[in-house]
């Protein structure tokens, strides 16, 4: 068994613990919408959590730690394989780390029934193990290029563990240290992975197609400057959120990202929605950048929540949808092009993104607009989960020969 499919083929248990993508991103999208379901539940008074966590803060760190947790592990326990050439986790070990994360994602909702520093514990398991995992994999494989990405890995889990210590002191979790500083290792693993990934399979797409613009070459040097200043204005952001100097620099990495993406010949790939999506995700990273630099340059211009929701609902929520589908349709041997399905789960998100930044430009019709992103969200995960479901609970068939 030494190559990744002879590992696969070797594994005769349940299919969905055969590769890293199939447990964690069919569970991801499954607990995006129910988590969605619970929040609305939560807001009309229908729902009441015995979590330790204020409604708010829970349904920030669920979104955020919860299913960006799972979809980090999803891609990395897929991509590592590929960095390394070692063989990937399948099997019980595998079900393992899945049992973990959803271990975390019920302790969280029911921390108020079990004794005060369990439910952290049980939560910071799953992100602790996955990361030495992953770290001896990459280690082992001398893949020093994507310590990097080990080391995002590492402050996401530590953000994960700031916001309980936060949210266990009494605070307001939902707006403190943790959750700017995991939403900010969320957005340097788009800005550094999406930058890898989003020009590299455009050209492959372009190559094939008639001659004419391609995209500028991933990590130049205009990348990586433009990843320092990135960097900076977040950990601006993090540690003093509405500082002047701070909505400078993020319009400063806004314009820079938005260049950045302009480079990657996005208007090329209308043709193919399943790599127009990446493009679309990718830009609401600049875009969150500048419109959080006018909510602080100008207070009351637009709510920094709102302008906030650009980079979870749109950046992070809309790229990790376009890598999941991309991800599944390649491992399971389909075509790599978007169905009418595919279309409308992405139209959904987008629609779900932009509906919930409204809600904080038109206060007055906030509950209509809360109402339809709710809605929108879960249509788009639900969608994801109907569709793409059945590709990862069964093997793809056998190639003849």
């Amino acid at each position: 068994m030494n190559t990744t499919a002879a590992q696969m083929r070797a594994w005769t248990g349940p299919t969905i613990l055969a590769f890293g993508f199939r447990p964690f991103f069919l569970g991801a999208a499954v607990w995006a919408a129910l988590a969605m379901v619970l929040w609305i539940g939560i807001l009309s008074g229908h729902v009441s959590l015995p979590t330790r966590f204020d409604p708010v803060s829970w349904h920030a760190h669920e979104f955020l730690f919860g299913y960006l947790g799972a979809v980090i592990a999803g891609f990395l326990m897929t991509a590592v394989p590929n960095w390394t050439g070692r063989l990937p986790i399948v099997g019980w070990r595998l079900g393992l780390l899945a049992l973990l994360w959803l271990a975390g994602r019920v302790a969280v909702a029911i921390s108020a029934n079990l004794p005060a520093g369990l439910a952290p514990a049980i939560d910071l398991a799953f992100p602790l193990v996955f990361a030495l995992a992953i770290g001896r994999e990459i280690v082992a494989g001398r893949n020093w290029r994507n310590l990097i990405v080990l080391g995002m890995l590492a402050v996401f889990a530590l953000a994960n563990g700031l916001f309980h210590w936060e949210a266990g002191r009494g605070d307001y979790a939902a707006q403190g240290y943790g959750l700017r500083l995991g939403l900010g290792a969320g957005l340097m693993l788009i800005a550094v992975i999406g930058g890898r990934i989003v020009p590299s399979f455009t050209l492959n797409w372009l190559a094939r197609r008639e001659p004419g613009r391609r995209p500028a070459p991933p990590m130049q040097r205009f990348d990586k400057g433009a990843l320092l200043v990135l960097l900076a204005a977040l950990l601006l952001w993090v540690a003093l959120p509405m500082a002047y100097e701070t909505g400078l620099v993020l319009a400063v990495a806004g314009v820079l990202h938005t260049v950045r993406l302009a480079r990657w010949a996005g208007h090329r790939t209308l043709a193919e929605p399943l790599l127009t999506v990446l493009h679309v995700g990718y830009a609401f990273l600049p875009l969150g950048a500048l419109v959080m630099a006018v909510a602080i340059l100008w207070p009351g211009a637009i709510a920094p929540a709102a302008a906030q929701h650009l980079w979870m609902a749109g950046g992070i929520g809309l790229m990790t949808l376009a890598v999941m589908t991309r991800a599944t349709l390649g491992h399971t041997g389909q075509t790599l092009t978007a169905g009418w399905a595919t279309v409308a789960i992405y139209l959904c998100l987008v629609l779900a993104a932009l509906s919930r930044v409204a809600a904080g430009v038109w206060p007055d019709d906030s509950a209509l607009f809360y109402d339809l992103s709710g809605l929108a969200w879960i249509a788009a995960f639900a969608g994801f989960a109907a569709t793409y479901g059945p590709l990862l609970l069964r093997r793809p068939p056998a190639k003849r020969i």
